[in-house]
């Protein structure tokens, strides 16, 4: 195949996240595909100074497949910015946006897009006797993480102190949201545009830790057999959180169709899961897009972002 980008590209994977595996695993599959493709592509495991990798191995790209800190709160996108490095994806100030729920569901609400109740506790103010307004189940979360590390179903009041604690271990942060009895669905952003939704099938409980990254715990239907009017409001809701957060050519937007047939905005993850298994590529691949034409797609707009010179963001929320 001819080379389309001659530029020597890193693939910067691994970090120091609770995430680290999960990253390792996607890096690792972007590297092989870019590779298969017939780039000239290197692996980096980043360390708390990725520009100097990067300087050292003479690679002119970075693909960033670094999840949770550090790789996806905006802060190695704002030391390529500084550094004039081009990367994939969203710049800084969405990327913290997105891995903060708190800050990204404000945004969302002041637009008036559909979010589950929740309330905030902060560690330092916590006590025991936390009230909360909504019935039961109730879902405990750490505002800043993902792949649902630190995440608790609450259906017996008794385990709510448990669920908080646990969370409070990833985050000083916290929210606890009502549950929302229905079916997870998500929809994948690509070259600014959503992609057929994923209906996320779960084999028992809910779709935690376990059943994402254990094979054969769950079922992803797609494109999702559900109805026109439901598939067409979802991806209009997908890619306005994309576009209010300022995110730049993919993410993911988690969330949760009701029995009530209402969706609610879960999250914005601007760097999901990158194996050719991981629900981006899913629904990539639904519309003819393999997963190595995918990070194509996503390393050729990093590049025609550097040409541009638009690698800064310079979002106002307010």
């Amino acid at each position: 195949m001819t080379k389309r980008i001659k530029e020597k590209i890193a693939v910067l994977l691994g970090g120091p996240s609770s995430e680290r595996e999960i990253s390792i695993k996607s890096g690792t599959a972007v590297y092989e595909a870019l590779l298969s493709l017939g780039l000239d592509v290197v692996c980096i495991d980043v360390s708390d100074n990725p520009v100097e990798q990067i300087a050292r191995e003479k690679c002119k790209i970075a693909f960033i497949a670094l999840h949770g800190r550090f790789g996806e709160d905006g802060t190695i996108q704002a030391m390529f910015d500084e550094e004039n490095i081009a990367y994939t994806g969203s710049g800084p100030e969405a990327s913290r946006l997105a891995m903060d729920k708190l800050a990204s569901r404000r945004i969302f609400q002041n637009a008036e897009l559909p979010v589950p109740e929740y309330v905030t506790v902060n560690k330092d103010v916590y006590h025991k006797d936390t009230s909360v307004n909504f019935s039961l189940p109730l879902v405990v979360k750490p505002n800043r993480e993902g792949s649902s590390i630190g995440m608790s179903v609450v259906e017996d009041i008794k385990n709510l102190p448990k669920a908080i604690n646990e969370a409070f271990s990833y985050d000083d942060d916290i929210i606890i949201e009502k549950f929302i009895d229905g079916e997870d669905i998500t929809i994948g952003i690509l070259d600014d545009k959503p992609l057929p939704v994923v209906h996320i099938k779960p084999k028992q409980g809910i779709y935690d830790f376990t059943a994402k990254y254990t094979e054969g715990m769950s079922e992803y239907v797609v494109p999702a057999v559900l109805e026109k009017d439901i598939i067409n409001a979802a991806q209009n809701l997908g890619l306005t959180a994309h576009n209010l957060l300022g995110c730049r050519c993919f993410s993911r937007v988690d969330m949760r169709l009701g029995r009530d047939n209402k969706i609610r905005i879960l999250e914005v993850n601007t760097i999901p899961g990158l194996t050719s298994t991981s629900l981006l590529p899913k629904a990539a691949k639904a519309v003819g897009i393999d997963f190595a034409h995918m990070c194509l797609k996503i390393i050729e707009s990093a590049k025609n972002r550097k040409k541009l010179g638009t690698t800064t963001s310079f979002l106002n929320h307010g």
